[in-house]
């Protein structure tokens, strides 16, 4: 492993921690205050399709399956899942980018990475220039960014 791959690593291991980004489901009404008025109308319709089956004879035998699909179905609403990041997942366009995005684009390095890069002596001076000259186009460099440093120069 090479010293950017290890500082991007830890970079991302801290940002995992801090964010608590651990793949497990967590309680969560965010759903409510993102869409009141999807949440609304879900209840709506559902009350209304419960009096309908309530009033006919052959669906009010099964009142009990609405009510059990309408709270399996609508229980993942209250769940919020934060996707671990990991260093493995940068480049790589699988199934994963369904479940993560592609955060490695979309999300910004630190600062105190790119200065940990640029004062590490384990990196090489051409690696240092390059960084150098990105974070001068650029201005503010994604975890992609850094990553291609890491990678072999194609001949």
């Amino acid at each position: 492993m090479t010293e950017i791959q290890r500082l991007l690593t830890a970079t991302i291991d801290d940002l995992n921690i801090r964010e608590k980004r651990d793949n497990r489901p967590r309680f969560s009404i965010s759903f409510i205050r993102k869409h009141p008025g999807l949440f609304v109308a879900m209840y709506a319709a559902w009350l209304a399709t419960l009096i309908v089956m309530l009033r006919s004879e052959t669906l009010v035998d099964s009142v009990w399956l609405l009510v059990l699909l309408f709270v399996v179905f609508n229980a993942f609403f209250f769940f919020d899942v934060n996707p671990r990041y990991r260093y493995e997942d940068i480049d790589v366009l699988d199934f994963r980018v369904c479940y993560n995005g592609e955060w490695y684009n979309t999300r910004f390095v630190p600062s105190e990475l790119i200065d940990s890069i640029l004062h590490s002596p384990d990196v090489n001076a051409g690696q240092k220039e390059k960084l150098q000259k990105m974070v001068a186009t650029k201005g503010e460099l994604s975890f992609y960014d850094v990553f291609t440093l890491s990678r072999p120069v194609a001949a």
